[in-house]
């Protein structure tokens, strides 16, 4: 049953909340009621999971994965893999063409400390305006530029650009042979002209974790190579691992 022929009735929180899903291309969104608990996301899980696609994971452990958008390198990144190696916690970072070529050393040691590099298209276009074979070309140009430059394996996970989507990027994506990851916890982090303040960071970071929350932030963010530290500790504190998305995709 197409998602993008339907309105979608979900429940939450004691009420019914309606999404018009009617559009060939949506922007991934998400709505929050209560803290703690799963967000609504453009598309429900269980639809997403036919196209090999995800927004959330376990929602009945205390489990989070921690995935970074990388379109350029901007002087954190070494800082954050710092945080993330002392912290013995694994991360995955969606890197484009642009990010390979300029920095390269950084996406090997992405490679070599363990985190998974994955999927970010080789030139960030929006994926829904692209047919089966140029979408495969973007992925499989990352791939090799990955590999030619870093001699690495890029695994088979894509985030679209900008979290634009429509049902046949799912299904072009799945083709590919790509699982597609959104996520459902990410704040404005992405404005580098602009950054948040540590408490703005932690008050949208901290209330809004919930079982299974995949988190999306930037690499670019001098705020998140900043407080990544004592957000880790926090969610450890809660009781939180840190699961990775090999292990998602494994449910």
């Amino acid at each position: 049953m197409a998602l993008f022929a339907l309105i979608v009735q979900l429940a939450y929180t004691g009420r019914n909340v309606y999404i018009t899903a009617n559009a060939s291309t949506m922007d991934w969104g998400l709505s929050f009621f209560e803290e703690g608990e799963t967000p609504q996301g453009s598309a429900e899980e269980e639809y997403l999971k036919n196209y090999d696609a995800y927004f959330v994971g376990n929602t009945d452990e205390k489990v989070v994965y921690l995935t970074f958008d990388c379109g350029y390198e901007n002087g954190y990144t070494n800082t954050i893999l710092d945080v993330l190696k002392e912290k013995n916690v694994k991360a995955a970072f969606f890197v484009v063409g642009h990010m390979i070529e300029s920095s390269p050393d950084i996406v090997k040691r992405m490679a070599d400390e363990g985190h998974l590099v994955c999927n970010h298209t080789y030139s960030h276009p929006d994926a829904t305006l692209l047919s089966q074979s140029e979408l495969t070309n973007e992925l499989t140009k990352l791939e090799n530029t990955a590999r030619e430059i870093c001699g690495i394996e890029i695994s088979k996970y894509f985030r679209p650009p900008a979290g634009k989507f429509s049902e046949q990027m799912l299904i072009n994506a799945q083709n590919a042979g790509y699982t597609t990851v959104f996520w459902s916890l990410a704040y404005a982090d992405w404005d580098v002209n602009n950054q948040p303040t540590h408490k703005n960071a932690l008050d949208k970071l901290v209330p809004r974790i919930h079982n299974g929350a995949i988190i999306l932030l930037h690499s670019t963010s001098a705020t998140n190579s900043e407080i990544l530290s004592g957000y880790i500790d926090e969610l450890i504190s809660q009781g939180y691992r840190f699961g990775t998305l090999d292990e998602l995709n494994a449910q």
